[in-house]
């Protein structure tokens, strides 16, 4: 039998998110239940374990014991697993049949899409996440308790979130172009340009092998040209000049504007006034 190194009864904080630092608290009883009746969330699985780690956590567990055991909630006759999916993985590995969990008491448990978004933050803070695996938990973070929110919970950026939560509805035949043919980036911003996939492709094999600046030029190009021929876009990009920074003097009603505007769209408010500027450039063959 596993020994597992915990009271049988402990109070624990649980942030809730919200910007005052507010925490409640969360309470739970160890008990010792059969690893059939646990079940994985689907989203929960963030990403494939790598075997050499999980056999190197089974031959830890045999020799030193269960130092943390795995934190679940119970559902009908079932217990979600909430943390500790690795630990999980190396438990049966080692073949037991029942082992010790710490459950949720009534009181604080989770509700579905909490505890759903709670168990994707566990699973995804590990090494090795590849990149899909990571789109495919931010988007769902940013379903369940919005971008801000999903961003802090992950120690991500905004800007990095976007980029991940972004790439998370790039077509499969675009993605796996990742990361030999073109990068995350390039296969985000392509596909916002270029929905149609089987273009999309031709492109992303014809920049494949631009420079890194001279890629990004054909991008902006392609942004305010999509229906360019790659010749053309090419010709475009090459003479484009060097981008000069530009500075603009809004009335307080106007900037207010602005800033009301970025937020609806989750874009800070110089980034919003690049694309209204290149947008309107765009229209009139620039």
């Amino acid at each position: 039998m596993v020994k597992a190194k915990h009271k049988a009864r402990k109070i624990i904080k649980r942030r809730t998110g919200r910007k005052t630092g507010y925490t409640s608290r969360v309470s739970y009883r160890l008990r010792e239940i059969p690893v059939k009746q646990i079940q994985v969330w689907k989203e929960a699985q963030a990403r494939k374990l790598d075997r050499e780690g999980i056999s190197e956590l089974a031959k830890s567990i045999k020799t030193e014991g269960l130092q943390n055991p795995p934190m679940v909630q119970k559902e009908g006759h079932l217990y979600l697993l909430m943390s500790g999916q690795r630990r999980l993985a190396a438990l049966k590995r080692l073949g037991a049949k029942k082992i010790p969990v710490l459950v949720l008491t009534r009181k604080t448990e989770y509700d579905t899409p909490d505890a759903k978004a709670a168990s994707v933050i566990e699973n995804i803070h590990r090494k090795n996440m590849n990149v899909k695996d990571m789109a495919d938990a931010c988007a769902f973070l940013a379903q369940q308790m919005g971008k801000s929110k999903a961003a802090q919970s992950l120690g991500l950026s905004m800007s990095m979130f976007k980029k991940y939560h972004g790439f998370a509805g790039v077509p499969d035949k675009l993605k796996e172009l990742v990361p030999r043919t073109i990068s995350r980036d390039v296969a985000t911003r392509l596909y916002q340009i270029i929905p149609d996939v089987s273009r999309a492709l031709q492109i992303a094999h014809h920049i494949s092998e631009l420079e890194p600046q001279t890629k990004k030029r054909y991008l902006r190009v392609l942004e305010c040209n999509p229906n360019l021929s790659h010749k053309k876009i090419m010709k475009k990009a090459r003479s484009l000049i060097l981008q000069q920074n530009v500075s603009l003097k809004l009335s307080k009603r106007k900037s207010h504007g602005l800033g009301v505007q970025s937020r609806r769209q989750d874009l800070h408010p110089s980034e919003l006034a690049n694309k209204i500027i290149s947008d309107w450039l765009g229209k009139r063959g620039y």
